[in-house]
């Protein structure tokens, strides 16, 4: 597992820089402006209105697929996706149809704050925009088809030549016209999908019609994937509620959220879900096979990665928030102004990197349980939280309080989420994790507080491109050498296999 996680993270690490200096050209090009909100909000619509669907779906695939692999005989699993995947696609043609006519409403739903240029150029892009969704329903089924066979670097792969195509047409769009913009984006995301269709060939897997909604697995699917939908529904509607309400508070506003966002997304992508990619399968063979001893062994191994990774990463952003958004996006349309907001909203968002990161990992584990109305009445919860906190928050803090709002119900949602997960399985090892917590947060401080002095220090006297660069690496060393000195478990173990596999290169030499 942990080979391929890194091989994953190596993957994803590349793909996520294309990502950024994707992120990087729009802010160039358009800045924090009523241009990158109408094209960030058309690219939001059809995630908000789809994205509930193909997540529910996916989530019970895997275990679902993986128990007729076991149980009946692989053309059955093939005639289960066939069916899937026949079915996503006539729900994908209903969306467009609804959509499509009454994009004007759908806008306004999702922007209340848009009027006028900003508003005609939204719904322009939007009704490109939303043809992507067909390309994302069957592109998620063949990623957790291929990852199910163990196949997980071409999924991890497909990100790369999104983000090129993404960039050329941000591009063109500033030569040519506003529109291509979210022409890139449909050709972007069906390119992802034309790249797995011939791995999943390989794998012994080609579409063939197949339409029968009786079929009990896909009851079965259906009855886990409702409660799913109705969960990852609710923080659609967190997002919805935050780019609402910013379109109302600033100019920008959602620019500025959306690119903050990228920016703690990227350790979460890179990290989090690399880790989440490998744990999925695997747990939800293991739990056909009722191993619930290795289950908590995977788990608590996965919350100790995310953990020795995440924690310092918060820190760091909290304390070089304005330099990191100055070096990424300070130039061209990106002005002084929106980098302040900017950097503000990343400093409240990244309080709670930890509870989404370690969200995403425990919902899982209900997933493979085929228990999914925990996670459901847990995103429920933290939907009304977030939302009464947002519209408080942002009355006090303008638009850093939907950030913190966001920050606060996702620790909340992730402490309850474990209590609940401690309910089905037994005892993790709560004790354990809490301490190596103490020991990995006293070593974030430390290196914060060497980062924040360093990087000020440098700053009289070089760029803030070599401050910055220079204070983070010499706090990365800090904060790895003191967890081994701490002897945070985890780390060590990662050590020694490292010094186990240096001795063999040597003596193979």
């Amino acid at each position: 597992m942990k080979k391929t996680a890194i091989a994953i993270m190596l993957i994803t690490i590349i793909s996520k820089i294309f990502g950024f200096l994707r992120d990087i050209i729009l802010s160039y090009y358009y800045g924090a402006s009523n241009v990158s909100d109408a094209y960030l909000i058309s690219q939001t619509i059809p995630s908000v209105i789809f994205g509930f669907i193909i997540a529910g779906l996916t989530a019970g695939f895997i275990p679902i697929y993986t128990s007729i692999l076991k149980n009946q005989k692989e053309n059955d699993a093939n005639d289960f996706m066939n069916n899937i995947i026949t079915i996503l696609l006539i729900i994908c043609t209903v969306i467009i149809a609804i959509v499509f006519p009454f994009a004007e409403t759908v806008v306004k739903l999702f922007a209340t704050g848009f009027e006028g240029e900003t508003l005609q150029l939204a719904i322009r892009l939007s009704k490109i925009s939303i043809l992507a969704i067909y390309f994302t329903g069957v592109m998620t089924i063949y990623s957790g088809f291929l990852q199910v066979k163990d196949s997980y670097l071409i999924p991890a792969l497909i990100g790369l030549p999104f983000n090129i195509l993404v960039i050329a047409s941000i591009i063109l769009s500033k030569k040519i016209d506003m529109i291509v913009l979210s022409i890139g984006f449909v050709v972007a995301t069906a390119s992802q999908l034309f790249i797995l269709v011939p791995f999943t060939r390989q794998k012994g897997y080609k579409y063939q019609f197949k339409l029968d909604i009786k079929d009990k697995n896909i009851v079965n699917l259906f009855n886990m994937a409702l409660p799913v939908m109705l969960g990852l529904s609710v923080n659609q509607i967190n997002t919805l509620v935050d780019r609402t309400l910013a379109s109302n508070i600033v100019i920008g506003g959602i620019s500025s959220l959306n690119y903050a966002s990228k920016l703690t997304g990227f350790i979460q992508g890179i990290f989090v879900m690399s880790i989440v990619t490998v744990l999925y399968p695997k747990i939800s063979r293991m739990m056909v096979d009722k191993n619930t001893t290795g289950i908590k062994a995977v788990l608590k191994k996965s919350i100790l990665g995310i953990m020795i990774i995440v924690l310092p990463a918060t820190v760091g952003i909290m304390v070089l928030s304005k330099p990191l958004v100055s070096i990424l996006f300070g130039r061209g349309a990106f002005n002084s102004e929106a980098i302040e907001m900017t950097s503000k909203v990343l400093f409240y968002y990244s309080i709670g990197m930890i509870g989404y990161g370690l969200r995403e990992v425990l919902s899982r584990v209900f997933y493979s349980m085929k228990n999914t109305k925990t996670p459901m009445y847990n995103a429920a919860f933290g939907m009304t939280l977030n939302v009464v906190l947002n519209i408080i928050l942002s009355k006090f803090f303008g638009i850093i309080g939907l950030a913190l709002a966001t920050s606060i119900s996702g620790i909340a949602t992730t402490l309850l989420l474990f209590i609940s997960l401690r309910k089905e399985i037994g005892p993790i090892g709560m004790g354990s994790l809490f301490k190596s917590f103490t020991k990995l947060i006293s070593a974030s401080i430390l290196m914060g507080v060497t980062v924040y002095l360093c990087f000020n220090y440098l700053l009289i006297y070089k760029s803030i491109a070599v401050s910055l660069f220079s204070s983070v690496l010499l706090g990365t060393i800090i904060y790895f050498f003191t967890i081994y000195l701490i002897r945070v478990e985890e780390f060590i173990q990662f050590i020694r296999i490292i010094i186990v596999k240096l001795r063999e290169l040597k003596m193979r030499r």
